[in-house]
């Protein structure tokens, strides 16, 4: 199998990439590695939704994959799932994707610039209906995420975005990730491990170096029973 590993950082997968064979770089963004029987291809996009969504695109549109995986850390606003879990996340919004009026957000939708259901969204949301089947990715708790430009950090966004999509977590690449996998029709999933919960920024409360292993450790796992 030909799997595609999408991550924002190098520092995010380190000890996933510990755990396969190297074999090539490919361009200046994909190193080419093996598991087992598999082939796997990671793609360090840079930061944000815009790299991801352009360099996703780019490799997508070029190469076939039998799976892609989205890889990197979030942030929890369900105190049910804390640091260190790992999680599926089977939908994503925009949530910063609109007009300001006033005090008021007015989203996409609600500006007739974007049908609820309009191909690659259901509903006003991305979704992934049809994930890879695949044993460990199953035992994952599925979530519902949202991707943004800026991280809440803030008492009143976080109480607003929380109104408007009820978020599980938060991430700044998934729908860009998602939205390319749903366009270029390959199964995919994205599967983030909690680095901390969402409230105002208190990075003593991170821990960042626990969720990466819990990651690598799901991740390999689940490039084992593809």
């Amino acid at each position: 199998m030909r799997i595609l590993i999408v991550a924002a950082t190098g520092a995010e997968i380190d000890p996933l990439v510990g755990g396969l064979r190297y074999r090539v770089d490919g361009d200046s963004r994909v190193t080419a590695y093996t598991r087992g029987e598999h082939m796997v291809e990671v793609l360090t996009t840079g930061v944000g939704m815009v790299a991801t969504a352009a360099w996703c695109s780019r490799v997508l549109a070029t190469q076939d994959y039998d799976m892609a995986l989205n890889l990197g850390v979030c942030g929890s606003f369900d105190a049910a799932i804390t640091t260190g879990t790992v999680v599926h996340v089977i939908t994503e919004q925009l949530p910063e994707m609109g007009a300001q009026d006033d005090e008021s957000f007015v989203s996409l939708q609600e500006l007739k610039l974007l049908g609820a259901d309009e191909f690659p969204f259901q509903a006003g949301r991305l979704m992934n209906a049809g994930p890879p089947r695949n044993d460990a990715l199953l035992r994952l708790p599925g979530v519902h995420g949202i991707t943004v430009n800026t991280v809440h950090g803030n008492e009143q966004s976080i109480a607003s975005v929380r109104r408007r999509c009820q978020p599980q977590v938060e991430s700044m690449e998934g729908a860009a990730f998602m939205y390319a996998c749903l366009i270029h029709q390959i199964p995919f999933a994205e599967v983030r491990a909690v680095s901390n919960a969402v409230e105002t920024r208190n990075r003593a409360a991170w821990r960042m170096r626990e969720a990466i292993s819990s990651l690598s450790d799901s991740a390999l796992q689940i490039i084992d029973r593809a």
